[in-house]
This record gives C-alpha cells, structure tokens and sequence, in this order.
C-alpha cells in the first residue's frame, strides 16, 4: 500500500531519503558524520514548506512496515522550498555561500528521492513508487515529471527508460555529473 507520509515516519523515512541522496546528504549536511546528516534530515521531514518533507512524501507500507519512499513536488516551488533549508544550514551548520544548482524547473513536477530498503529490493516496490509518483504529478496537473540519475548509475537509468522516461540532458549538480530524465504524460 502507498500513503502520504506522516511526521511519525520519520525514523524510517529519513534512512531511505539518505540512501538515495548518497554523497549529497553529507554536502547538504556538511558533515560526513552518519548521526548529523540524519538528525538535518529528520528535522526537515518532520517541518512543512520544505523540500523533504512529510508533506511532499509517500511511503510504500507492507505489513506495518515503511519499505520504501518517494520524495516529489512542484519543480516551479523549488527555490522556495528550499530556501528554509539552506537559511537552516547558513544559520546552524555555517555552510556558508552554499547555492546549489537547481536541479528542477518550472513545468515539472520532480521526483526527488525514491528508495527502497534494501532487505525490499527487487520486489517492484520501487517501480511501484515510480508510478505513484506519475499519477501524483498528474493528479496536480502536470504533464512533466522529472528526474535526476547520476551518469554513472546505470542500472537506475534502465529503470527508468522502462518506465518511460527518456533523457532530455545533463546537468552538473553539486560537483556530480546526472542525466535530467522526463516523462511526458499523454
């Protein structure tokens, strides 16, 4: 079953979030320090009007358990939501002159974050998130959903060509080479 999130989800949420991010979590953090990067993470998703949270969420729940997740919203609303975020990080964690490059744009309705724990994997709960996600995006109106998949990172971008996405470019984001892959709703 795939429900919105819930704050209370948090503690299995924000592992997945992490996972998914990779290497950025810890820029966002600016800390390489596992605990840090969770408690930063753990306290947006538990906040309204921001990039990760709960409101912009759904969990795929099997058995009472959160296997997996999809972060998404309205690409046109990313500098705003992520603005409290980067005020947080200059204010708390003296990440100075910390400007990342949009990864999204006006028009899309972006796929953030998916993951699925990895005792869940290959069970199609990812690609189960992946069609919420394109019927989230399609049900606020949008004819766009985009992503990003790290160049290197071939075996999702097979997933995704499967689901329908196509490559539209590439993007340098934060240091790191990606592909910005869209689906286009008919």
């Amino acid at each position: 079953m795939i429900r919105p999130a819930a704050p209370s989800d948090s503690k299995f949420v924000v592992p997945l979030i992490i996972q998914a991010m990779g290497e950025l979590a810890g820029k966002f953090a600016n800390s390489s320090d596992p605990k840090i990067i969770e408690q930063l993470f753990e306290h947006f998703f538990k906040q309204k009007h921001n990039q990760y949270s709960y409101e912009n969420t759904l969990v795929f729940i099997e058995n009472d358990q959160v296997l997996g997740s999809i972060n998404a919203y309205d690409g046109g609303k990313l500098l705003e939501l992520r603005k409290i975020f980067l005020n947080h990080l200059t204010k708390n964690d003296n990440l100075l002159n910390f400007y990342p490059e949009p990864e999204t744009e006006a028009g899309e309705f972006y796929l953030d974050t998916i993951s699925v724990h990895p005792k869940a994997q290959g069970k199609g709960i990812g690609k189960a998130l992946i069609k919420a996600g394109i019927e989230w995006g399609k049900s606020m109106g949008h004819n766009r959903i985009g992503l990003l998949v790290e160049v290197e990172n071939q075996k999702a971008l097979k997933l995704y060509q499967n689901k329908g996405f196509s490559i539209q470019n590439q993007k340098l984001f934060i240091g790191g080479l990606y592909y910005h892959m869209v689906y286009t709703i008919q």
